[in-house]
């Protein structure tokens, strides 16, 4: 296949925005919005980095490593695999993958132009050597006094020509790799295979062989390269040009060159080429591509548009807001394709047993060979006299043609690639195969409160200042001014909830986040505290009498929701409740976990017991831990890890749960397209905040596991039982093809059936 242009890398320094972010407790609510700054997760990449040049600046076919030259398939890690890349101009260029030609396009047309014309002169040849015609006393030979020779040699001239057609390119390609050490590959099989077939006069079988194994090599790299395209047109999404607004005149643009604070116009029906925010307009935009949602969001002035959106009615000017390498799209094209480089064990294990199983089944092969008829001529002439050398030397050139592994070193590999792009069609990034294996083991599903289970969008429920002397609207103004450079969706709450003149002038100084109680900030000169009652008890307040509502004897009051405590120079002023809500779909998404065998389900929350038993009741959550802060949340989970009842799935909102993330088998980051610490910490990227996506991403795994065990019982239990049958003198060289090219084409096509699963979740 081509290799998709992309425009050229346009290097540039960005004036970085200097501005702390905060972890943010209230009332045990341990949600810490730094982000991620020191959350970190390991991924192990196991390969090295292949470095392409281009002509014209080509970038290497999305999910090109999928070949190889150990049978098909290019495992990053695998030492039998050191690629040369020959690339020969801007206009095509052919890889050489350990000689493992792989045609793209144009070559792909020349290389069916060469299956098609060796089938046709091996399908001429077998006429000439069977129809009575061409026979000794035959029509030819009566009428026009053609001698058998000739005939015979007609016949082997065409046989020639054909293997010449359909197999040069193996034998050579065979002999290249014996020079370089790798000997044990499936052109080494076909070639030893189809020479010894010629040396015993088996010239039909010989072509047989090549010419199958050149059509089964040309529909898997079709299907592969179907596959490919399949996922690169659902993550082509990124617009390459973009609408300037110059002096309020629109002039086209690279969307690479456009500077962060430039103003883009989007017409109806066009992509949004950079994130950015609506400065005029009004409009729907399909987020599809994105999030899987199908159900287009309104936009209007002030709100965010991700780029790869599309603009449905109204035409929307925006504020760029980001670069084009750093926009959401970009991140997710880049997360996608690094996903498919993560090897799974699974992957890794075929990969290692091709190795073994290659220079294994050479070594029987040669057995079958040699063995039988050394023992036949000494323990039995007259049995010898029938099963000679000639008999077991083809019974073995048999076991060589079925024992090629490549059936499994594909179509493991496609299933899982196939697996992440129909994950990826329902609006969830998996970071590669290992994350597959794990997600299709979750047994237990734990979560994060605020932002996963509930909208986290809090509103002001109660204020209670501790005397009536102060005014509630005071004790308000007092919590949003010291919230002003917060953007948690606590803080949020209080400041929609007030506005004064004084908001926008108020002077805040001497900001300190304190981790896991809540923020200590100097408003007018005045020492304001606001945050969870262990913040008021740690600092001493005075007129604080100890219990969540500051008063022990009042503690079991009517206050289900988040309690922020405020204090100001050492005296306790009141406090503040906001509450919240489940989403739509959460109750649903936690009875569909449980109807896949997830286990136990689990949340984990820094807010109030009260609150979170509340939500968790009405979601069927089994177990609750609240009052945590962000230490214990990764104490919990090492917990539930250390009970070893199957994976362990943590769903976060991707804002502050970085270290639980990391810690879990499983870490999925909800509505985090925004967030690139989010993408950074995730094992799973859910691009919308609907929790029912998590029971898609399990379901969409299992598939993808299915397959894989399905093709590999399959492969081995065919080629086992054709090898067999060929060593008994059973089976013949068309079921030894059977067992090598029709088993690989259809476990390509049982993988590539996944691309389309993501459609029956719909």
């Amino acid at each position: 296949m081509k290799h998709e242009e992309h425009t050229h890398e346009h290097e540039r320094e960005h004036a970085g925005v200097a501005g702390e972010q905060h972890e943010h407790e209230h009332e045990g609510t341990a949600d810490k919005h730094d982000g991620h700054g020191s959350g970190e997760h390991a991924h192990e990449h196991s390969g090295h980095e292949h470095a392409h040049e281009h002509d014209g600046g080509h970038k290497p076919a999305f999910g090109a490593h999928l070949h190889c030259s150990c049978g098909c398939c290019h495992d990053d890690d695998d030492d039998c695999c050191h690629d040369e890349h020959a690339h020969e101009g801007a206009g095509g260029h052919t890889h050489d993958h350990g000689g493992h030609d792989h045609e793209h396009e144009e070559e792909g047309e020349g290389t069916l132009k060469k299956i098609l014309a060796a089938a046709l002169m091996f399908v001429a040849a077998l006429l000439v050597e069977h129809l009575p015609a061409f026979r000794d006393g035959g029509l030819l030979m009566q009428r026009f006094g053609v001698m058998p020779q000739t005939v015979r040699l007609i016949c082997v001239a065409l046989y020639l020509a054909a293997y010449l057609t359909c197999g040069r390119s193996v034998v050579l390609s065979a002999a290249r790799n014996i020079s370089r050490g790798k000997i044990f590959d499936e052109q080494f099989l076909m070639t030893v295979a189809s020479i010894g077939a010629v040396c015993m006069g088996e010239f039909s079988e010989a072509v047989a062989v090549m010419l199958f194994y050149q059509v089964g090599e040309y529909f898997q790299d079709y299907a592969v390269d179907k596959s490919r395209d399949s996922i690169s047109a659902l993550m082509d999404i990124r617009p390459d040009h973009a609408t300037v607004l110059l002096d309020g005149k629109p002039v086209q643009a690279e969307a690479s060159e456009v500077a962060v604070g430039s103003l883009i116009e989007i017409k109806p029906g066009e992509r949004v080429p950079l994130d950015g925010v609506v400065e005029s307009g009004s409009s729907f935009v399909d987020t599809s591509a994105l999030t899987g949602e199908s159900v287009p969001r309104r936009v209007e002035t002030g709100s965010e548009v991700l780029a790869g959106s599309v603009n449905t009615q109204g035409v929307l000017t925006l504020r760029v807001t980001k670069p084009y390498h750093d926009s959401a799209v970009s991140r997710i094209l880049e997360l996608t394709e690094k996903a498919v480089e993560m090897k799974a064990k699974t992957e890794r294990f075929i990969t290692r047993f091709a190795r073994v199983y290659t220079p294994i089944v050479c070594a029987l092969a040669l057995a079958v060979a040699v063995l039988p008829p050394l023992v036949l001529q000494f323990a039995s002439p007259e049995l010898f006299a029938r099963y000679g050398w000639a008999v077991w030397v083809h019974r073995a050139l048999l076991f060589l043609v079925v024992s090629c592994p490549c059936a499994l070193v594909i179509s493991v590999p496609l299933s899982f690639f196939s697996g992440i792009g129909a994950a990826s069609s329902r609006g969830i990034l998996v970071k590669g195969s290992t994350v597959m294996e794990q997600l299709a083991a979750v047994r237990t599903a734990v979560f994060d409160k605020t932002g996963t289970l509930t909208r986290g969008v809090f509103a002001v429920r109660q204020i209670k200042p501790l005397e009536p002397s102060l005014p509630a609207e005071e004790l308000l103004e007092i919590a949003a001014h010291a919230e002003r450079y917060s953007n948690h969706p606590i803080s949020l709450s209080l400041k929609a909830a007030h506005s004064c003149p004084r908001c926008t002038t108020i002077r805040c100084t001497d900001m300190q986040e304190l981790n896991g109680l809540g923020i200590q900030v100097t408003v007018d000169g005045e020492t304001v505290l606001a945050g969870n009652h262990l913040l008021m008890e740690k600092r001493g307040v005075q007129g604080f009498t100890g219990g969540k509502t500051g008063n022990a004897e009042n503690d079991s009051a009517d206050s289900a929701g988040t309690i922020i405590h405020i204090a100001v120079n050492g005296d306790y002023k009141g406090y503040i409740v906001i509450s919240d809500e489940a989403k739509e779909d959460a109750a649903s998404a936690v009875h569909a976990l449980k109807k896949l065998g997830v286990k136990k389900t689990v949340m984990l929350t820094g807010d109030r017991a009260e609150t979170a038993k509340t939500i968790a009741s009405q979601l069927g959550i089994d177990e609750v831990h609240a009052d945590l802060l962000p230490q214990d949340k990764v104490a919990a989970i090492e917990e539930l890890l250390a009970k070893k009842h199957g994976a362990v799935l943590f769903a976060g909102d991707g804002v502050n749960d970085s270290p639980v993330l990391a810690r879990a088998d499983v870490g999925c980051a909800m509505g985090a397209l925004g967030s690139d610490a989010a993408i950074e910490a995730a094992d799973v990227v859910i691009m919308d905040d609907k929790p029912s996506r998590l029971s898609e991403a399990i379901l969409i795994a299992r598939h993808t596991m299915r397959i894989v065990r399905q093709n590999i019982v399959f492969a081995l239990g065919v080629k086992i039982a054709v090898m067999i049958l060929g060593t008994a003198g059973i089976a013949n060289m068309w079921c030894a093809v059977f067992g090598d090219v029709g088993v690989t084409f259809l476990c390509v096509l049982n993988a590539i059936r996944l691309l389309h699963y993501g459609k029956h979740l719909q």
